[in-house]
């Protein structure tokens, strides 16, 4: 039983003809997937320490490259999507082109970047919601809002607020994908909405002189023990990597392709459209920002300390526009749920591919007849998250969630190249342009991020890829479906 051996095309076929998900989803759905996904709490809080740390002002000049970034891997998952409609993503991707031991790393990378990426939302949305609970005068103990690595009192402590959420999130999910999408759109209206008002409110406070010069000279910064280098050309590249992560979540998107009334024309279509609709209100927030508040005032040891923390607020704040704090609270605390939605429901639906092909357990597996959804799966996935966030510091691990996305996208680029080389008469309803040149500036460019990472992240991001490769020889390499069918 080699762990080189590919999974046919006509499998998938057959796989997508037998599935038992309901076709809900249309272009507009999925697009509202994928910008639910890639807008979260971040937009309100990378912009500051992009623009202090990297860019200056010229931080949109760093979403625009971290933009073209996401362009090669999303025009490569595009490709695939129109060849291989499947739930999955890079996983099944992986497995119609490279092989079984691709495939299978492929998705135990992409359960670390779902899974740490929930329990990471879900410990935001507690800090926002709490933060919103203050605005009205409500505290709640302390003991109910702490993991116990960061409980500062004696005896039991959890984060509930993180806890509820996810099992708030969990039983929309398991009513169908249907009902789910509608709340995903009534949030993503919600949510963008917000942004929209931010860039217009925020436009009638910018001061041009904060823009002078727009790429300051390159310098280094004093924070504490530390020294960053910063501004110049290197500072808006380092901008690009520090904020790239403000853009994953549109690789969701694909998840949701066995969902998808016409997946071969409308997923490609949603991954590109989402990408480039939050490309636009990134890059328009980061030049309102850097206008209404001068760069150098987000400093952390400066006259506003806490403005790196929360700067979309706090350029308010200084304007004399308090309210607006609050709209923007709401709008982070409510616009996190649909991320914590799309990342849930997308770890689910790539656990359902790989139980289809018998690489993990037949429970992830099973389809609810009523709602049309792997309800025991997200009831599994759900308890694991909602007690993992709870209980456990997550902000170490952040990063692992960006080691498996980058490491996911660099092997799509790779995966559809190989395909495109080894099946070039199969049907694509979508190809990439110039795919080598694009295919190596993803490779690359997603390689030099992840070498950018943390050397923890790396380290403990290994560390999980050694245990899944110990996982697949112990029971995915034995149980797959096609070693299977390939001795009878």
């Amino acid at each position: 039983m080699s762990i080189w051996r590919v999974k046919p095309v006509s499998a998938f076929e057959a796989d997508m003809k037998k599935s038992e998900l309901k076709k809900v989803l249309g272009k507009w759905s999925l697009t509202a997937i994928g910008v639910g996904a890639i807008i979260g709490g971040g937009i309100f809080v990378l912009t500051g320490t992009g623009a202090y740390y990297h860019a200056g002002p010229a931080l949109a000049i760093s979403f625009i490259i971290a933009g073209i970034a996401c362009v090669f891997a999303a025009l490569c998952y595009s490709e695939f999507a129109s060849i291989l409609p499947v739930e999955g993503s890079a996983y099944a991707y992986a497995y119609g082109t490279i092989g079984e031991i691709f495939a299978w790393i492929i998705g135990w990378g992409l359960i670390l970047e779902y899974a740490m990426g929930s329990m990471t939302v879900a410990v935001s949305w507690s800090g926002y919601f709490n933060k919103l609970l203050k605005m009205f005068g409500i505290k709640l103990p302390e003991w109910l809002t702490s993991d116990p690595a960061s409980y500062t009192g004696e005896g039991f402590s959890m984060n509930l607020p993180a806890f509820l959420i996810v099992l708030f999130v969990i039983s929309i999910l398991i009513k169908g994908t249907q009902s789910a999408a509608k709340a995903n759109n009534l949030i993503v209206i919600l949510k963008v909405s917000a942004i929209i008002f931010v860039i217009i409110a925020g436009a009638f406070f910018i001061n041009i002189e904060n823009w002078t010069p727009f790429i300051p000279e390159a310098t280094q910064i004093i924070d504490k023990e530390t020294t960053h280098d910063a501004y110049g050309i290197a500072g808006i590249v380092s901008g690009a990597a520090a904020i790239f992560f403000a853009y994953v979540g549109f690789d969701a998107v694909s998840t949701q392709a066995g969902e998808a009334k016409n997946p071969k024309k409308d997923v490609p279509f949603a991954i590109i459209a989402s990408l480039l609709i939050c490309t636009l209100l990134y890059i328009l927030v980061s030049l309102v920002l850097t206008g209404m508040m001068n760069y150098k005032d987000f400093d952390p040891l400066g006259q506003y300390p806490d403005a790196i923390k929360a700067p979309v607020a706090y350029a308010f704040d200084i304007a004399g526009q308090a309210w607006a704090g609050y709209i923007i609270t709401i709008a982070a605390t409510v616009g996190l749920i649909s991320v914590l939605m799309v990342m849930i429901m997308g770890q689910s639906r790539i656990f359902l591919g790989m139980s289809k092909d018998g690489l993990i357990p037949q429970v992830f597996s099973r389809i609810n007849p009523i709602s049309g959804t792997p309800k025991t799966n997200l009831m599994i996935l759900g308890g694991v998250i909602a007690i993992v966030a709870a209980f456990t510091p997550i902000n170490k691990l952040a990063d692992m969630t960006s080691f498996g996305t980058l490491f996911a996208f660099t092997m799509v680029c790779v995966a559809v190249w190989i395909l495109r080389v080894k099946q070039p008469n199969i049907e694509r309803t979508f190809k990439v342009p110039a795919l080598p040149v694009i295919a190596v500036c993803g490779i690359l460019i997603n390689t030099y991020l992840m070498i950018n990472l943390s050397k923890e992240a790396q380290m403990l991001s290994l560390g999980w890829l050694a245990i899944g490769i110990i996982v697949y020889f112990l029971y995915g390499k034995r149980n797959a479906k096609l070693g299977k069918e390939n001795q009878q």
